[in-house]
């Protein structure tokens, strides 16, 4: 039996090419780290407090800076997670082809899969605390369950990033990647509850917003900051976005393992 065999049986290969990924990292974590913290102070300055001024009276009894913030952070824990599955995925099929070079280490399918949703899961993780101290920041965490919403931004994560990959392991070109923004990212952050309840919207559309994973992510996120009951029960918010990440985890297996293993 080969180190790498071994080391896969062992657990280690998942862990194997999370180090992978965060040595590579290490190289380029200058570039995100200020965005890290600027795009969320930004966006808090622009949305929450410069929208927020004129909205008088706020949203369901609380200012709009407070009822925006979770919002922004639970969308910003799903655009990662995406932006980190989509053209990283494809590029390590079709142009650096690095996932190959693992599968011939040798590593498991699970174990290329797992440690690279695993670096994902890490990037989303430093985002979200970024954005937890711009929310303690401007002082719209209200309840000692706020940190509650690092796990919660995780979760949030996982339930797209793995569809992601089972989506980005299924095509061999990146204007698939545009139309997955076009359609699913943008509709899911505009229309899933960041910026306004979607009790606003007409049946057909509050009805695709509760569909999306996204929407269950903000109600959770929301009553972890403000410490108040979110509009569905915790137990179904939960269920429904591990739902997501199981199913998307079974597709991206089987989509890697048809792509890798000959």
């Amino acid at each position: 039996m080969s180190v790498g065999t071994a080391a896969a049986r062992r657990g280690g290969g998942p862990l194997s090419v999370l180090e992978y990924n965060i040595v590579g990292y290490r190289r380029t974590w200058r570039s995100s780290a200020l965005s890290s913290f600027l795009l969320p102070l930004l966006t808090v300055i622009g949305f929450g407090v410069g929208v927020g001024s004129y909205i008088d009276g706020g949203v369901g009894g609380v200012s709009y800076l407070d009822f925006i913030l979770p919002g922004l952070l639970a969308s910003t824990a799903l655009q990662v997670a995406i932006g980190e599955s989509s053209w990283q995925v494809l590029g390590n099929f079709e142009w650096v082809r690095t996932y190959f070079a693992q599968a011939s280490a040798p590593l498991r399918v699970a174990d290329i899969l797992g440690g690279h949703l695993l670096f994902v899961l890490f990037r989303v993780l430093i985002s979200s605390i970024a954005f937890l101290l711009v929310a303690a920041a401007f002082g719209t965490l209200h309840s000692p369950w706020a940190p509650a919403a690092l796990p919660l931004a995780l979760l949030i994560g996982f339930a797209v990033a793995a569809p992601t990959f089972a989506f980005s392991a299924s095509i061999r070109s990146d204007s698939y990647l545009s139309l997955l923004f076009r359609f699913a990212v943008v509709p899911m952050t505009l229309f899933a509850g960041v910026f306004f309840p979607v009790e606003e919207l007409p049946v057909v559309l509050r009805w695709l917003a509760y569909l999306s994973p996204l929407w269950h992510g903000v109600d959770l996120t929301r009553a972890a900051t403000l410490g108040i009951a979110p509009q569905w029960s915790v137990a179904g918010h939960l269920l429904y976005l591990l739902a997501w990440a199981v199913a998307g985890w079974l597709l991206a297996h089987a989509r890697f393992k048809r792509r890798l293993v000959f």
